[in-house]
């Protein structure tokens, strides 16, 4: 993989890791962030995440009426999810038991699978952001419903890898 494109993928991953880091404080708190305020913060971060890229000989516009949507159930559900861990975490509880506690069984599985779908969603939809000339934007959306596609078949291996190892421990 080029080093350039490397590094655009790991701003990508920071740029994520920020925006979920963002929900779960933001579900410690419940009632002091509204959903519509997380989702402004996220534009945010993506500006930011811009600035950083805008060196690299990629455009990237984010036409965010395509993913809202995607991104706001996507914020809704990691919401949920941790206040629901944070709501059954007992004192002097460990996080690994916390979450076991809060999702049992293969609840966690459903729910590792259902972040990473929507994430795919996402990058589809970002994808198309990404300014190519005309005549590659078939190239383009061909390479995006590939990628999309791999991450679908690893995400479900993923998550049934990570549940089976949360319970485990």
């Amino acid at each position: 993989m080029p080093a350039r494109l490397e590094q655009v993928l790991a701003l990508n991953l920071a740029k994520e890791v920020r925006k979920d880091a963002r929900v779960i404080r933001a579900a410690a708190a419940p009632g002091q962030t509204s959903l519509d305020s997380l989702v402004l913060e996220t534009k945010a971060i993506d500006r930011d995440f811009l600035r950083r890229v805008a060196r690299f000989p990629v455009e990237i516009v984010i036409r965010y009426e395509e993913i809202e949507p995607v991104r706001r159930r996507r914020i809704e559900r990691l919401f949920a999810a941790a206040q629901r861990v944070l709501s059954t975490w007992a004192p002097g509880q460990g996080a690994r038991e916390a979450l076991r506690c809060a999702f049992p069984g293969a609840e966690l599985e459903a729910l590792l699978r259902e972040l990473l779908a929507l994430y795919g969603e996402e990058t589809l939809a970002l994808s198309r952001s990404v300014r190519v000339p005309t005549l590659l934007k078939p190239l383009r959306d061909v390479a995006a419903r590939r990628l999309v596609g791999v991450m679908d078949s690893v995400s479900a291996r993923l998550a049934k890898e990570a549940a089976a190892a949360m319970n485990l421990r």
